[in-house]
């Protein structure tokens, strides 16, 4: 038995289900390990059908759920779980954050929504925000006009399935000008 009285899992018993739900195979895997070392039941699943089977099969707890997948995103997932699992709770972590995906997260039932790279320390006090101790000081800082236009673009150009010229038409860009601002670096929030 491991000593959980100064982590974030503390206020998560140890025999908790949990379910990562990520198309990332290494990501997936390394969390589902990570999870099962501080006593968890994990499980792990790749896209929307698996995941739908796994909570059938395991009925997880939680679940920890990545935006972008093949098939149905995350945020179906999301609205599926809500619908039809009231009772497990979800965490979104995405490499495509935004506030609006933010916000859609939440309206459709997550207990909250994570950037990637997220330890599993984030991922565990994501669970129970309110166990922060300054959890009702905490607010989200407002993103720069770039970064806000960097993550729009790489949304778009996400929802385009990486065809840069399909994305630049969408955006009102030439294509060029698409591709120098995609060699540039993501701007800091």
């Amino acid at each position: 038995m491991t000593d959980q009285s100064n982590s974030p899992t503390a206020a998560l018993p140890a025999t908790k289900r949990i379910l990562v739900v990520d198309d990332d195979r290494v990501l997936r895997e390394s969390l589902v390990r990570a999870f099962a070392k501080r006593g968890f039941d994990s499980h792990g699943a790749s896209c929307f059908d698996e995941a739908v089977a796994a909570v059938a099969e395991h009925r997880p707890e939680l679940a920890v759920i990545d935006l972008r997948m093949q098939g149905p995103n995350g945020l179906d997932l999301v609205r599926h779980l809500a619908e039809h699992h009231s009772d497990i709770k979800t965490v979104v972590l995405t490499g495509y954050g935004s506030i609006a995906t933010a916000l859609e997260a939440v309206r459709l039932g997550a207990v909250n929504y994570l950037p990637k790279p997220a330890d599993i320390q984030e991922i565990l006090a994501a669970f129970d925000p309110s166990a922060s101790p300054d959890a009702s000081e905490q607010s989200l800082p407002a993103p720069s006009l770039a970064r806000a236009e960097w993550e729009h673009i790489n949304r778009v150009l996400a929802d385009c399935d990486g065809n840069i010229s399909e994305a630049a038409r969408r955006l009102g860009l030439h294509r060029r000008s698409l591709q120098r601002k995609l060699q540039k670096r993501p701007p800091k929030t």
